[in-house]
């Protein structure tokens, strides 16, 4: 499945062309920031990112929790749509204790994350598997990295809502 839109392609928010406009949104976060919605304060916003990029760079061992058909049918719904994250979805946990001593380190992590996803799919042909969408490529995996932090971003006020 790879019938990706130009617009998906060129609009990937964590795509390596876009670090430098990624980090600067995250270098204006500042500890004290209070969300728009939900309970995470800014640092454990950032370290739910860097434990969800590192499903994806080969840190961390994924699976799917979900039958092969439900897994198709919610990637189309979510990755091969315009479809956003929804505020207050719950899924999973609230990170537990900091694993970071601040703010600017888990910063710092995450981008080291994302290098090491970069590196990760070098490899023509590599996927990583999602817990409800199943094996993902590259450029399925920066759509929905890209939904998910511009759904953090928009969180913490840190991007315009477009709905």
């Amino acid at each position: 499945m790879n019938h990706l839109s130009d617009k998906e392609n060129r609009g990937s928010l964590v795509a390596k062309e876009s670090r430098n406009t990624l980090l600067k949104l995250f270098l204006s976060l500042n500890p004290e920031n209070k969300a728009l919605w939900g309970k995470m304060n800014p640092q454990q916003m950032v370290e739910h990112l860097i434990e969800q990029v590192q499903y994806t760079n080969g840190t961390k061992e994924p699976f799917c929790e979900v039958s092969e058909e439900e897994a198709m049918r919610a990637k189309l719904a979510n990755i091969y749509s315009d479809r956003e994250i929804p505020k207050n979805v719950i899924l999973g946990e609230l990170p537990g204790q900091l694993r970071y001593p601040d703010l600017q380190t888990a910063i710092d992590q995450l981008m080291t994350e994302l290098d090491t996803f970069d590196q990760y799919f070098k490899t023509p042909g590599t996927t990583a598997i999602h817990g409800g969408f199943g094996a993902m490529n590259e450029a399925e995996w920066l759509i929905w990295h890209s939904k998910h932090f511009r759904h953090h971003l928009k969180q913490f006020g840190l991007m315009p809502f477009t709905s």
